[in-house]
């Protein structure tokens, strides 16, 4: 595994965490299809399907993780996530589409900034 893949997984795995202590269930992660992939895909106390779109950076030098989710990523999640409803028998379920920053310090800590509803 490279670097930024290791990276994305560690962020991916802290944010795994961040939810189910919020009481999510993780139902699907890394779900991929031709025109992309979903990093997380989980359901929240409501049951409302939630669909997490996961940035990892080992500093700030290069900006925000949240930058890199650009109106082009967006309705790419949102296609994404359509499809997912789609191939599981769910659509017309209640969805949204949430995002989360996680920035790594050297000491293996993390900091996330968890976005609810950005789509």
């Amino acid at each position: 595994m490279m670097k930024n893949q290791i990276l994305g997984a560690s962020g991916e795995d802290a944010v795994k965490k961040y939810v189910e202590a919020k009481g999510f269930t993780v139902v699907d992660r890394n779900w991929r299809i031709k025109s992309g992939e979903i990093d997380l895909i989980a359901r929240t106390p409501r049951g409302v399907i939630t669909f997490i779109e996961v940035k990892s950076r080992s500093s700030r030098s290069f900006g925000d993780p949240l930058e890199a989710i650009n109106s082009e990523k967006a309705l790419r999640l949102q296609k994404l996530a359509l499809a997912w409803l789609v191939l599981n028998g769910l659509w017309g379920a209640e969805y949204r589409i949430d995002c989360a920053g996680v920035i790594f310090a050297r000491d293996g800590r993390c900091e996330i900034d968890y976005r609810e509803g950005i789509l």
